[in-house]
C-alpha cells in the first residue's frame, strides 16, 4: 500500500536548512525552494514507500511455460540513488541483472522498473543490489540470479577525499551463480 510522505514537514525542514546554512529562506530565489525540494522528494524517494514484497507484486508480470534454462542478461539500466549516510547522490549508477529462468521469463522493462523503484531510496550501494535481487528471485521463481551495480558516490567525489573517478562495483549472486564459476565468469564477460 502506498504511503504517503508528509509535504509540509519536509517544507519546514528545508526552509530551516536554507536557515541554518546561513541563507534567507524568504529571498526570491529560495521562496519556492521548499516546495519544489518536498514534490522533487515525492518523486526520487517513491521507492521508501514499498517494501520489497510490495514491488515485487507491483511488477510480477511474467511469461509462463518458458521451458528455456538459457542466461537473460540485461545489462547497463541506469539509475540513480541517495546514500543514506550523507544524503548524497550516487551518481552514474548502472545495474545489470541476470538470472536463470525457471518456467517463466519476467518482462524486460520490469526489471528495470524493479532496478528504478529500489533505487529510489536512501539507500546503500550494497543494499540496493540485494534488493533487486531479492525481487527478482521472488518474482521470476528463481534462485539463479546476479545483480552488479557499479557507480560513482558524490560522498566520495564531491566532498571528503574527493576522488574524482572513484567507481563502486558491487555484487549480489545468488544460486548457481554463486557456485558456478564458468557462469558467474560468462556474465561478466558479456559485461565487458
Amino acid at each position: 500500500m502506498k504511503k504517503e510522505f508528509d509535504r509540509e514537514k519536509i517544507k519546514t525542514a528545508v526552509k530551516m536548512l536554507i536557515e541554518a546554512i546561513g541563507d534567507d529562506p524568504n529571498r526570491e530565489g529560495l521562496i519556492e525552494t521548499p516546495d519544489r525540494v518536498a514534490r522533487m522528494y515525492d518523486e526520487v524517494f517513491e521507492g521508501m514507500r514499498y517494501t520489497n514484497d510490495e514491488i515485487a507484486g507491483m511488477f510480477n508480470k511474467c511469461f509462463e511455460d518458458i521451458h528455456s534454462k538459457d542466461l537473460v542478461l540485461v545489462k547497463d539500466i541506469e539509475v540513480f540513488s541517495y546514500c543514506e549516510h550523507h544524503m548524497a547522490l550516487m551518481y552514474n549508477m548502472k545495474c545489470h541483472v541476470g538470472y536463470i529462468p525457471n518456467e517463466k521469463v519476467i518482462g524486460l522493462s520490469k526489471i528495470a522498473r524493479i532496478c528504478d523503484m529500489v533505487s529510489k531510496r536512501l539507500q546503500l550501494q550494497e543494499r540496493l543490489c540485494a534488493d533487486v535481487a531479492d525481487i527478482m528471485q521472488k518474482v521470476c521463481d528463481t534462485e539463479d540470479v546476479i545483480v552488479i551495480v557499479e557507480g560513482e558516490h558524490s560522498c566520495m567525489t564531491a566532498r571528503g577525499i574527493r576522488s574524482g573517478g572513484a567507481k563502486t562495483r558491487t555484487a549480489a549472486v545468488r544460486g548457481l551463480f554463486d557456485t558456478d564459476y564458468e557462469l558467474r565468469n560468462e556474465v561478466y564477460n558479456l559485461l565487458k
